[in-house]
């Protein structure tokens, strides 16, 4: 197991002490305790990996600091519509494009796709990368790699598989590391090649436009689609995003403030969003 995925996993089990104990605010010594390290290494080795301290993050996870940001959703939302493309809060949306697979090649499995992978290290834990020709066709967290990898061949089980590090995968990768400033000047767009039906391709592609460091609700994304009552389709297209982080289904939470549930984990979008808090509070 990787460095990466080892440290992680340390963090993991004390972002799900802190979830689970939040109410209570749970002291640095509590929380070194539970995950049977001394105070001053937790702290340092927390501190490494989210940029702040585990005090600060704590209340980037607190049920009313997401209650907050959904308060702020509306008049951000708002903004982004209305300032166009000049607006740096969509910056994701705009260096990551989605292509929808053609008629053909959703329907007979990737039959005639040629598709590379590996699996990479992330602040999050290691993930499978695939990629087509035409861009990422997969990013999935990994917890057995075995079971990822038949997963994704189950998702394309007439396409040739390849293990294959590419340029397209690099670049998608390359968004774990660089600041915003950094993607602007170092990243060219980032391609998706997805599989998926006309409404979870609109999905997927409004979660584009919430902004780093804000959360969404699964009722707001249906009326942005022009249809408040299809809250729990959302959800299920939410569910069946085939591209961790890139397409960032972590920032949509329940409309109580209450984070839900995670395809890969509820600790680890706990961690996410609270990391992404972290990285944007770092810029004021």
């Amino acid at each position: 197991m990787m460095q990466a995925q080892i440290q992680f996993e340390r963090i993991r089990k004390a972002i799900e002490y802190i979830q689970c104990n939040f109410k209570d605010q749970p002291n640095l010594d509590e929380v070194a305790k539970h995950i049977h390290l001394s105070p001053a290494h937790f702290q340092r080795l927390f501190t490494e990996w989210a940029g702040i301290s585990p005090k600060k993050f704590l209340q980037y996870i607190s049920l009313t600091h997401a209650k907050n940001l959904l308060k702020q959703e509306r008049s951000v939302f708002d903004a982004t519509f209305e300032t166009g493309l000049s607006s740096t809060s969509r910056l994701h949306e705009l260096f990551v494009q989605i292509e929808g697979m053609t008629p053909a090649e959703y329907k007979n499995g990737g039959a005639n796709l040629h598709i590379e992978y590996h699996f990479a290290a992330t602040p999050f834990g290691e993930v499978l990368i695939a990629s087509t020709a035409k861009g990422i066709c997969a990013m999935n967290f990994v917890e057995q790699r075995e079971l990822a990898l038949q997963q994704l061949k189950a998702q394309f089980p007439n396409a040739a598989f390849l293990v294959q590090k590419n340029d397209l995968q690099n670049s998608a990768l390359a968004i774990f590391k660089l600041t915003e400033h950094e993607q602007v000047q170092a990243l060219p767009q980032i391609k998706l090649h997805l599989k998926g039906t006309a409404f979870q391709l609109k999905v997927w592609e409004y979660l584009l436009k919430i902004p780093k460091g804000q959360l969404s609700s699964y009722g707001n994304i249906a009326e942005l689609l022009g249809n408040p009552k299809a809250s729990r389709a959302v959800g299920t297209a939410i569910g069946n995003n085939p591209v961790a982080f890139l397409i960032p289904c972590h920032r949509v939470i329940q409309a109580t403030g209450v984070l839900g549930e995670y395809h890969w984990g509820k600790a680890r979008k706990t961690a996410i969003i609270g990391w992404e808090g972290a990285q944007c509070d770092a810029k004021y």
